[in-house]
C-alpha cells in the first residue's frame, strides 16, 4: 500500500499509540480504546501527547537534507538532495511522505475520538482538539511546500468508508493554503491563551497564531507577486503574539537548543515543537539526529555516522568566516549564533562533555590515543572513541540538535539517552522566527519598524546591528538565525513563487562543495604545535602539479571546488521545476492523480471541508 494511502489507514492505529507517552508522564492503564481512555481531563491530554513525536520520527531526516541539503547550508558527499536530483524512489523521500500523512491520519482520528467521548470536560477537549489541528495543519504546511498540489484527506474513515481513496485527485496549491488557514482559525478558537507557557512547550494560542502568520507570508507571493492583504495579514498575526503572548526571546541564543526544560522553557520562545522521549521503546518517539550529523565518538552509544557531512562552505561564508582561515581571526568573533550552529578549530563547548570540563573540538579530532606520564603511568585520551582525523572537508560539523554525551543528558533530565535515542526537542516555530516573519510583512511599509525587530534578532546574537534593512538583508538574517533548523530550503519555496530567476540564481552561485586539499593536515598541525600553517595545504591544479600555500593575489576560492575552481561540479541541477518535489513513485503507482503534471481540482475549501464542533 502507498504512503498516502498508508497514512489514511494508519487512523486506525491512533488509540494504540495514545498510550505511548511522548513527554508526559504515561497514565497506569496499559492499553486504551474509545470506550475507556477518555474519562478525564489528564487522558484527553495524554492522548495527543504522541501527535508531537512518533508520526513525525520518519521525516527527520527529510527534515534535513531538504531544509539543509538541498539549500546550500549543509554538505552531504554525493547526496542527490545536494545536487537537487532527488526522485520518487528515494528512501527518504518515502518516508517523509509517508511520516506526513501519517501525522494527519492520527490527528484527524485523536479529534473523532475526543469528540465521541464522555466524561472530560469542555475545556480539556477543546485544548486537545486545537492541539491536533495545529498538528494537523503543520503537516499540511510541509506537504504544500514540499510537493506543492497535494490531496486533503479531511476525514479519514470517511474517506476509507465512501471506497474512493485509490482515485483522490491532488487540489491547487491555493486550495491547500486555504485549507491550512481554516484548520489553524478553528483551533484558535479552541486553544487556551498562555496556558502551556513554561510548560513542555505544549501548543496554545500564540503558537498556532504565529503559525498561522507564518503560512501568511508564504502564501503572500503565490499568485506570483506578493499579495499585501496576506503580508497585513502576516504582520498582524505576528504583532499579536510578540506583544501579547507574554514570550520573550530567550536572552542566550544557544540555550535555546539546550536540554534543560528549565532553559528552553523559561521565556515560551519555542512555540512548536518536536517532543521527544529518551527511549527507543517504543520506537519512533526518540529524536535521532544526532545520529546522522554528529562524528563518531560525540557519545556514548556507538550509534553515530555523521561526521564526514557538515555546515556547508556557502553557510560558513555567509557567517563572515571559513574554516581555513586562522582560528585567531575568530578570536573577536561577534555573532554568537555561528558557534551555536557549527564548530570550527579553537572552538570550545561548557555545555557538552560537562563530565570532562568542556568540549573542545580540535582536541576530540586527535587527542584519542593511550599516553604515558613522566612516571610511566597510563593516561586516558581525551577521546577515546573520536575518529582521530577531521572528517568532513568542509572543516565544520553541526552543533544544533546535538545532546552531548550521556552525562550531559543526565545532568540536564536525570535520565541518560539510549542508543539512537535522547530527549532533545525539535524546534519548528519560535519566536526569533516570527520576529523576521513580522520584519519581511512590514519592511515595504514601516521600514523603521522592520529594521528594530532585525536588530532585536542580531542584539541578542551579539551581531553588529544594521543601519538599514532591505527584504534580502532579512532574508540573509533568516538563513544566520534559523540555519540547521529544517527551514532555508523552505524559504527558497516561498521566494520561488514570485522571483524564481532570483532564487535560482542564488542556489547556482552558492559553494556546495567542499575545500581541496589536506585541510586535516592544517588541522592536525594546529592540534600539535598550536601555530595555523595553510601551507599544509596542497591543491592540485590541471597541470597534476598542485599548489601549496596561499597565491599572492587570489582569494580562497583557490582552494575550493575542482581543480581549485568552483566549476560545474558544484553548480546544482536547478530549475523552476526543482522546487517541487516528486510524490514518491508508490503512490503515482497505486493512483496516477499524483503524477506530476496530473490535472488538479480547484475547489471551494470552505464549502467542501467543515468542522461542527
Amino acid at each position: 500500500m502507498n504512503n498516502i494511502f498508508k497514512g489514511i489507514i494508519a487512523a486506525g492505529a491512533a488509540l494504540c499509540l495514545a498510550s505511548c507517552s511522548g513527554f508526559l508522564d504515561r497514565p497506569n492503564e496499559d492499553n486504551y480504546n474509545t470506550s475507556n481512555f477518555y474519562k478525564t481531563d489528564a487522558q484527553v491530554q495524554m492522548g495527543v501527547n504522541y501527535l508531537y513525536n512518533s508520526p513525525w520520527y520518519d521525516f527527520q531526516r527529510g527534515f534535513i537534507k531538504i531544509g539543509e541539503v538541498m539549500s546550500g547550508n549543509m554538505y552531504w558527499g554525493s547526496s542527490p538532495y545536494l545536487s537537487l536530483t532527488t526522485n520518487g524512489t528515494d528512501v527518504d523521500l518515502v518516508n517523509m511522505s509517508y511520516s506526513l500523512w501519517s501525522e494527519n491520519a492520527h490527528c484527524n482520528a485523536v479529534i473523532k475520538n475526543i469528540l465521541a467521548s464522555e466524561g472530560p470536560s469542555e475545556s480539556a477537549k477543546n485544548a486537545a482538539i486545537g492541539e491536533a489541528l495545529t498538528l494537523k495543519a503543520l503537516a499540511y504546511f510541509f506537504l504544500v511546500r514540499t510537493f506543492g498540489e497535494v490531496p486533503i484527506v479531511h476525514d479519514n474513515s470517511d474517506l476509507l468508508a465512501t471506497g474512493e481513496y485509490n482515485n483522490i485527485k491532488k487540489v491547487t496549491k491555493a486550495n491547500v493554503y486555504e485549507y491550512i488557514i481554516m484548520n489553524l482559525e478553528k483551533a484558535m478558537t479552541l486553544l487556551p491563551k498562555n496556558a502551556y507557557f513554561g510548560k513542555y512547550n505544549r501548543i496554545d494560542y500564540y503558537a498556532a497564531e504565529a503559525m498561522l502568520a507564518k503560512v501568511y507570508l508564504t502564501k503572500a507571493g503565490l499568485s506570483g507577486e506578493l499579495n499585501p492583504d496576506d503580508l497585513a495579514k502576516a504582520a498582524e498575526y505576528a504583532k499579536d503574539v510578540i506583544e501579547n503572548s507574554g514570550r520573550t526571546l530567550t536572552p542566550k541564543y544557544s540555550d535555546i537548543f539546550r536540554l534543560a526544560p528549565a532553559v528552553f522553557n523559561a521565556t515560551g520562545e519555542c512555540l512548536i515543537s518536536w517532543q521527544w522521549g529518551a527511549t527507543n521503546e517504543p520506537w519512533t518517539q526518540q529524536n535521532t539526529l544526532q545520529s546522522d550529523i554528529q562524528m563518531e565518538g560525540f557519545g556514548d552509544h556507538a550509534d553515530l555516522w555523521g561526521g564526514w557531512g557538515g555546515p556547508s562552505v556557502d553557510l560558513q561564508e555567509a557567517f563572515g568566516v571559513a574554516s581555513i582561515d586562522d582560528p585567531a581571526v575568530r578570536k573577536g568573533e561577534k555573532d554568537s549564533r555561528r558557534q551555536a550552529t557549527m564548530m570550527l578549530p579553537g572552538d570550545f563547548y561548557d555545555y557538552f562533555w560537562t563530565d570532562k570540563g568542556g568540549f573542545d573540538y580540535i582536541r576530540f579530532l586527535f587527542d584519542n590515543q593511550e599516553t604515558k606520564d613522566e612516571e610511566g603511568n597510563t593516561v586516558a585520551p581525551y577521546a577515546k572513541g573520536s575518529p582521530g582525523q577531521m572528517e568532513c572537508q568542509t572543516g565544520a560539523n553541526c552543533v544544533k540538535h546535538c545532546y552531548g554525551n550521556d552525562a550531559d543528558h543526565t545532568a540536564a533530565l536525570g535520565v541518560p539517552a539510549g542508543r539512537m535515542a535522547y530527549q532533545l526537542p525539535t524546534h519548528i516555530l519560535r519566536l526569533g522566527d516570527l520576529y523576521l516573519v513580522y520584519a519581511e510583512a512590514v519592511v515595504d511599509t514601516d521600514n523603521a519598524l522592520a529594521l528594530e525587530l532585525v536588530n532585536a534578532i542580531r542584539n541578542r546574537a551579539g551581531a553588529t546591528p544594521l543601519t538599514s534593512v532591505t527584504r534580502e538583508l532579512i532574508w540573509k538574517e533568516r538563513r544566520l538565525e534559523l540555519a540547521m533548523e529544517g527551514d532555508y530550503w523552505y524559504d527558497f519555496v516561498r521566494r520561488s513563487y514570485f522571483q524564481p530567476d532570483v532564487v535560482i540564481a542564488e542556489l547556482k552561485a552558492q559553494k556546495r562543495s567542499t575545500y581541496n586539499g589536506s585541510l586535516g593536515d592544517v588541522y592536525k598541525y594546529y592540534y600539535e604545535k598550536g601555530e595555523w600553517s595553510i601551507d599544509l595545504l596542497t591543491v592540485p591544479t590541471e597541470d597534476g602539479k598542485g599548489v601549496s600555500g596561499w597565491i599572492e593575489g587570489a582569494d580562497r576560492q583557490v582552494w575550493y571546488g575542482k581543480n581549485g575552481v568552483k566549476g560545474d561540479d558544484d553548480e546544482p541541477n536547478v530549475t523552476i521545476e526543482r522546487f517541487t518535489l516528486p510524490f514518491p513513485t508508490e503512490d503515482v503507482v497505486f493512483n496516477g492523480n499524483m503524477a506530476t503534471g496530473a490535472p488538479v481540482d480547484d475547489i471551494n475549501v470552505r464549502e467542501t471541508y467543515t468542522y461542527n464542533f
